[in-house]
């Protein structure tokens, strides 16, 4: 007996030990490259789901001291599953795994996810929950504490060590990476490493410690039994290096994960950077009259501009006070581009339908509208995955801007009232003319007609999209009852939820 536990405990220190050291490697890694780029950090635009998909898969698996995760969406899909179960392999070898998701989406997988938070090294709590848990009955619940309830945590942030961090504007799921048969989205988010990456743990805690973010075990129906915990992550942990499903080879393991992870740090594009989100709400019964930080930091970077505003936003939606701003913006010499989804595009018809209630005003005060074609040829370069194109649809998810093409701002914002009142949300504002470049080029990509219609006024104030070959006089690739049905959303005055 005395042997047996010595053995263990040796094997206990020696795992330990381990963990301390690879942590040690991965954080020394980021901290040394930081070392010659004083008061900057480093950054890696992460431009196509592969990518996104590959560094998140790399973090996981070269982590060995802590993972906090915070995320809108993780999706019960091909991906979102495997990612998850990486996280259950970096618990087993003594990482510590925090993961806080917003309740909007979980759609009754309180018990599936209280089993996997029963693991000792793996805690995950649900942010600003309804009180009933699934089925009709939860939105039914919005009606008695719609206040509360319409806040939430649009924020997506990955942290692996306190060394480097993710943030921007893709959810987990197939469809943020490439990987779902016949919809993928064009987003964008950024890996980073150097002091902004304190930032990202600053907004993670804050919302890991709200009073509004709940134990997942709280909310379950029941409690797992001894035996069920032990078959349901014995089989997890079978599973875990099954990559049946998914298209992109996956480093699997330490080694390979700190490898690809040191080859894209030695070429991370230095820079300052401002790293913004807003805190939890306080008051749940009170409507905000202020706009979000992220939102007073685009609309500063806007009256800052001198010559070019680029936005891509999924959602493009806008108030009396946003047209008022704009009216001022009219005596400046500005260009202010817009690519956003069209309503063949949109995932979300309300959004659409919001949005096109304010396009004609928009247009009359000199913005540029592009409406994203869910064919855009570019998605052979958007998409990893050339035979996805042939068939599939692209549409906009990304939420980024460029200013005077010196500086970028991408996070999980999109340009509507909701992110610019109500919701949780994180941002980075990069000063780096390289990075700023880069973006602005992919955005005018999107711009042209092959991938997209140009949203315009005719002679007699009516709307037109031009594209490749025709001029249109309805919104293009949609049947009459899409548009009916966007139409009669339009003239309902609920902007301010969308």
């Amino acid at each position: 007996m005395i042997n047996l536990l010595a053995r263990f405990m040796l094997c206990f220190l020696l795992a330990n030990a381990y963990a301390a050291t690879a942590a040690a490697e991965l954080a020394t890694t980021a901290s040394t490259a930081a070392k010659s780029h004083p008061d900057q950090s480093g950054f890696h635009i992460l431009d196509t789901g592969q990518e996104a998909f590959l560094y998140r898969a790399a973090m996981i698996d070269a982590a060995q001291s802590t993972i906090d995760a915070q995320y809108y969406i993780w999706n019960s899909d091909t991906s979102g599953v495997y990612l998850a179960r990486r996280l259950l392999l970096a618990a087993d070898r003594g990482v510590q795994v925090r993961v806080v998701l917003d309740d909007i989406n979980l759609g009754g997988r309180d018990d599936v996810l209280a089993l996997f938070a029963a693991h000792p090294n793996i805690d995950i709590r649900v942010y600003n929950p309804a009180p009933v848990r699934d089925g009709f009955g939860k939105w039914l619940s919005f009606l008695g504490d719609f206040d509360r309830l319409n806040r939430r945590m649009h924020n997506k942030s990955f942290i692996v060590d306190g060394a480097i961090g993710i943030i921007g504007g893709r959810n987990i799921g197939d469809e943020y990476f490439d990987e779902h048969a016949t919809l993928n989205f064009r987003d964008r988010d950024v890996m980073a490493v150097g002091p902004i990456v304190d930032g990202f743990s600053a907004n993670f805690e804050a919302f890991w410690e709200s009073e509004w973010s709940r134990p997942v075990a709280e909310l379950a129906s029941e409690a797992a039994s001894e035996a069920e915990y032990a078959s349901r992550v014995a089989e997890a942990r079978a599973q875990a290096s099954d990559t049946a499903g998914l298209k992109l080879a996956l480093p699997m393991g330490q080694d390979a994960g700190l490898e690809i992870l040191a080859e894209r740090i030695d070429k991370l594009v230095w820079a300052e950077a401002d790293f913004i989100f807003e805190p939890p709400f306080t008051d749940p019964d009170e409507f905000p009259e202020e706009l979000t930080a992220a939102a007073k930091a685009l609309a500063d970077a806007v009256r800052a501009s001198e010559s070019e505003v680029l936005i891509e936003s999924a959602y493009f939606i806008l108030d009396e006070a946003a047209l008022a701003n704009i009216r001022e913006l009219n005596a400046d010499p500005l260009r202010i581009a817009v690519l956003t989804n069209s309503l063949a595009s949109n995932d979300v018809v309300p959004n659409h339908a919001g949005y096109a209630r304010w396009r004609p005003e928009v247009l009359e005060h000199g913005f540029e509208l592009f409406e994203l074609r869910p064919d855009a040829e570019a998605c052979t370069v958007w998409v990893a995955y050339e035979e996805f194109c042939a068939d599939g649809d692209i549409g906009l998810h990304s939420k980024t801007a460029v200013f005077d093409r010196k500086v970028l701002y991408v996070g999980s914002f999109n340009a509507n009232l909701r992110a610019m009142y109500l919701n949780g949300e994180t941002v980075l504002l990069i000063r780096s003319p390289e990075l700023a470049a880069e973006v602005a080029a992919s955005i005018e990509t999107g711009m042209t007609r092959a991938n997209s219609w140009q949203v315009e006024l005719d002679e007699d104030g009516d709307l037109q999209w031009q594209g490749q070959t025709q001029t249109l006089s309805s919104e293009p690739d949609t049947d009459w009852w899409l548009r009916t049905k966007a139409w009669m959303i339009s003239l309902l005055p609920i902007e301010d939820y969308l």
